[in-house]
């Protein structure tokens, strides 16, 4: 953690799609460290909105404008001029893709695509992340853990509109990047299933449970068997703030390169083994399998990541296991719903509390 803040200390560092739930936090994480933050979003994407809680866009330079609008794209990298760029903006929902197939693939294809030739004519960028998805992977439900070397693919239109995101990236960073000594480093994150507070997402299952204990509801389980890896978006992000650190120190090493981050060992866990968790600390929390799911739209049911690479290469390893971050997101929640007023200072804290943790 001491690395990472004297690394980006003072950095002039753009992420888009800022005003997600993601964004959001990793925007946060990034001026807690010192760096000169900008961000590149069309819309504030859900409301109640982190981005709007944490009232970041008084902090940082708030661009706006759509990641498949190309001159608008480079027009703000032009004028920011960043040092690094995390490239987080994306149409993130399995089940939207299935309503808007099209929409899905052009921001997510052909916005990396955008930002990859945007960034061949921006001189001040040493590093690149370019984040995608754990569900990149063709996945064939298996036990196995996926690896970077695994073949993309892809069943549903957003898994893949990620797989074709990853086959867009390496073509641009071979043909462009990689062993350009004047190029930036540009490097790949596939991460987890990712929970942690201020997410507001539609046909996510902590915000469906959030939602409906905040009324005193139970909650619907669609798919309380699948299984996915799990992570508290603190883990996630320490891994790309990581791995753009460690990336721009041996761009000859790591330009090019993919890595997976996810919960320890590669552990997934159920549904049902979440929201377990999740109700351990909301007192009258109840659940229930929803009932006729013959129109349920396809999802896997089985998906679990190797986070080796970026163990033994980035030193890098997720600190808190299910409990802790179920214990975390439930607390986030739990205050937003009894005290709005003070989300901003308490979203800061969970986030010292993360590093305090990662620092031991």
């Amino acid at each position: 953690m001491a690395d990472l803040g004297g690394f980006y200390r003072g950095k002039r560092v753009l992420v888009t799609g800022h005003t997600g739930f993601k964004g959001s936090w990793l925007t946060q994480w990034l001026l807690e460290m010192g760096a000169t933050v900008a961000g590149y979003s069309d819309v504030i994407p859900t409301q109640p909105s982190l981005f709007e809680v944490l009232g970041l866009s008084s902090q940082i330079r708030d661009f706006r404008g759509d990641i498949r609008d190309q001159a608008a794209l480079q027009k703000s990298l032009d004028e920011f001029q960043p040092e690094v760029i995390f490239h987080l903006a994306a149409q993130p929902l399995v089940r939207l893709s299935y309503d808007d197939p099209v929409g899905t693939l052009a921001t997510n294809v052909i916005g990396t695509a955008n930002l990859m030739q945007a960034l061949r004519h921006c001189k001040s960028v040493r590093v690149l992340v370019n984040v995608t998805s754990d569900k990149c992977y063709e996945n064939r439900e298996w036990v196995y853990s996926y690896r970077e070397n695994d073949p993309m693919g892809g069943r549903d239109p957003y898994s893949a509109s990620k797989g074709c995101a990853e086959l867009v990236f390496s073509s641009f960073a071979r043909s462009f990047f990689i062993g350009d000594p004047d190029a930036p480093v540009v490097v790949t994150a596939r991460a987890g299933n990712v929970i942690g507070g201020g997410d507001w997402s539609k046909d996510r299952i902590v915000v469906d449970c959030v939602k409906s204990w905040g009324e005193g509801r139970a909650v619907q389980l669609r798919n309380p068997s699948a299984t996915r890896p799990w992570q508290h978006v603190l883990d996630c992000l320490s891994g790309y703030l990581r791995l753009a650190e460690r990336a721009a120190g041996d761009p000859a090493r790591f330009s090019g390169q993919g890595f997976n981050f996810g919960p320890a060992h590669g552990h997934g866990a159920t549904v049902l083994e979440l929201v377990a968790e999740l109700t351990k600390n909301w007192p009258g929390a109840k659940w229930q399998v929803a009932g006729d799911r013959s129109k349920d739209l396809y999802e896997a049911r089985f998906l679990r990541l190797s986070i080796d690479k970026a163990a033994q290469e980035l030193s890098w390893h997720p600190i808190w296991e299910m409990p802790e971050a179920a214990k975390a997101t439930s607390e986030w929640y739990r205050q937003f719903y009894d005290s709005k007023s003070s989300m901003a200072e308490f979203t800061r804290q969970q986030l010292r509390q993360y590093m305090a943790q990662a620092g031991e």
